[in-house]
């Protein structure tokens, strides 16, 4: 039976850095990992997840981080790998060599551009958790895969032994967490994949449903999102509240100007805070001068800077 607990409620899915030739910088990502440890700021580390711009990387270069971060880090703290590619082909040989390194569970996005219908995307999922041993979480991410893992469908993957979770991203479509929770058993657990909805989340499924948050924010607020997330816990529902509407200011200056995927401005952030978080991969680009001005103004007024 999957356990949520040894995972925690805080799931880092880790920047990747990229040095300013564009090539993975994996001695920076070894450091990234060792300070999420040493500073307590996750309970896991994601890699190879939306945060972790796997969408520009190759199926070499994930398994070479796969393997440095779990030499750098991974007998002190979980490690959850990211394993979705465009293919069920690649998706099931990813995830496979992630068993072979040791890795517990993988995380698996629906496969993108190609838009595959539900029954498509029910066998997709099927085929590799069948091909592997380890526990898989679905991730559904409709605003960048195009395509919604329906509640019917997660109810039949479910029913799927090593099939035992879901990432759902979720502000787009809020109340789709509860769809989630009337459609899957007790043991199936929801991780909210979106920082501007924690306690939304919980207070759908409760802490026995909820096993937490993947929160790329939580690189430099790891420590506010849990004390925000105990306190709800506690029924402090008015300090949650005030903590919610300032972070707010943090989690929408991460999209200024038009950034849907907000990595590129949360390693602008991580710099300064201390990280040696490298640059993105193009086509994305590093801030603007005024856009950390902006990300500094308001990291000062909620006293991380």
């Amino acid at each position: 039976m999957f356990n949520k607990d040894k995972y925690g409620k805080i799931l880092v899915p880790m920047v990747t850095p990229f040095k300013e030739d564009q090539s993975v910088d994996y001695e920076a990502a070894a450091s990234i990992a060792r300070k999420l440890v040493d500073d307590k700021l996750a309970d896991s580390i994601v890699l190879s997840g939306t945060t972790g711009e796997f969408f520009t990387m190759s199926f070499d270069e994930r398994v070479k981080l796969f393997r440095t971060i779990k030499a750098a880090v991974g007998n002190e703290i979980p490690l959850i790998a990211g394993t979705g590619c465009a293919s069920t082909i690649e998706t099931i040989a990813l995830s496979k060599k992630a068993e072979e390194l040791g890795y517990e569970l993988v995380m698996v996005v629906s496969p993108y551009y190609t838009k595959p219908n539900q029954e498509q995307l029910y066998n997709h999922y099927k085929k590799v958790a069948e091909s592997i041993k380890v526990d898989m979480l679905v991730y559904n991410i409709p605003i960048f895969t195009g395509v919604n893992v329906n509640p019917e469908t997660l109810a039949e993957l479910a029913k799927i032994k090593n099939i035992v979770g879901v990432k759902e991203e979720a502000e787009l479509n809020a109340k789709q967490i509860t769809a989630f929770l009337n459609a899957t058993p007790e043991d199936f657990i929801i991780y909210n994949g979106d920082d501007t909805m924690v306690i939304e989340a919980y207070a759908q499924g409760g802490a026995g449903r909820i096993g937490g948050v993947i929160s790329g924010a939580s690189h430099i607020m790891g420590h506010q999102i849990r004390a925000m997330i105990d306190a709800f816990l506690a029924g402090k529902v008015q300090e949650v509240a005030d903590t919610q509407r300032k972070l707010m200011k943090f989690y929408r200056i991460m999209g200024q100007n038009g950034r849907t995927n907000p990595v590129s401005l949360i390693k602008d952030a991580m710099r300064l805070v201390g990280y040696n978080a490298g640059y993105p991969r193009l086509p994305l680009t590093p801030g603007t001068p005024q856009e950390i001005a902006k990300i500094k103004e308001v990291m000062k007024e909620l006293q991380v800077l």
